[in-house]
């Protein structure tokens, strides 16, 4: 959906329609703000599969990653549009990108607060997984080349 998103949106933005460009750049910005969920999701999980291999059962796991796959970015659009449906727009009609034909984030303290820290966030996590995993996969090695040495 980030993709058909993305690549209708300038033909949707030459409709000139302020609603449909709020729609849009909301979708947009939805859709992407999933994306990094879901890439944060997989890497519990990974981490669930490779360091918590067992006694791991979480009750409804499927439905909770759901729920925070698609519900903490529809939780960010919300409070952004809460606070100003206007920071979403067609960067066309803004004077500093006469000729941006383009629905997105309008405001740069948004974006860089909904967008930027957002993935840093997201991208941290990932990072604290994948080094965990590095370190149990390291440990692991360790132990079977001791044991391989001890068995000869």
């Amino acid at each position: 959906m980030l993709h058909m998103v993305f690549l209708t949106n300038s033909w949707l933005t030459s409709f000139n329609q302020p609603g449909l460009c709020i729609t849009v750049a909301m979708l947009l910005h939805y859709f992407l703000l999933a994306a990094f969920t879901w890439m944060c999701l997989e890497s519990v999980h990974f981490y669930l599969a490779l360091v918590k291999v067992f006694k791991v059962y979480v009750p409804k796991y499927i439905l909770k990653c759901c729920i925070a796959g698609w519900g903490i970015p529809a939780i960010v659009i919300t409070l952004v549009l809460i606070i100003d449906k206007d920071f979403y727009g067609n960067g066309s009609l803004s004077e500093t990108h006469p000729y941006s034909n383009f629905c997105w984030i309008q405001d740069n303290t948004v974006f860089y607060i909904s967008v930027v820290a957002y993935f840093f966030l997201m991208f941290l996590l990932n990072a604290a997984m994948f080094i965990t995993v590095l370190q149990i996969h390291s440990v692991k090695t360790r132990t079977q080349k001791t044991s391989r040495f001890w068995k000869r």
